[in-house]
């Protein structure tokens, strides 16, 4: 069983900067898939990032809502993902959740939330405007 413990949400101004952590539990093995979504009021469950890993290798794969902005990362020693967020925008504004899947997950399928067996509780980001 996968635990997922988002952190790092919080208030800042637009154009300012955000790390989101997730930090997993009870996660073994090389090949799996981690996420971040977010949830907007109102809105349904949209994909922000994605880190892929295998034996082949990682791939990193981001929303055009959010590419050039956000980075995601891997710490696979601390068991730990990460997105860097920049530039932020109001429209970012959002409960954003920390997803998982022991598999690697494939392109047309990273980004859907029903392909994701394990989530966190979420963290709220806020930018004002």
């Amino acid at each position: 069983q996968v635990q997922l413990v988002e952190s790092g949400g919080g208030l800042v101004q637009a154009g300012g900067s955000l790390r989101l952590s997730c930090a997993a539990s009870g996660r073994t093995g090389v090949t799996f898939t981690m996420a971040w979504f977010r949830q907007a009021p109102g809105k349904e469950r949209e994909f922000v990032a994605a880190f892929r890993r295998s034996s082949g290798g990682t791939s990193n794969n981001y929303a055009d809502s959010v590419m050039g902005r956000f980075t995601i990362s891997e710490d696979n020693a601390k068991n730990a993902m990460y997105l860097q967020m920049n530039s932020l925008k109001p429209e970012d504004t959002a409960v954003y959740y920390c997803a998982a899947d022991l598999a690697y997950l494939t392109e047309g399928t990273y980004d859907r939330s029903d392909k994701y067996d394990y989530w966190g509780q979420g963290t709220q980001v806020t930018v004002s405007s």
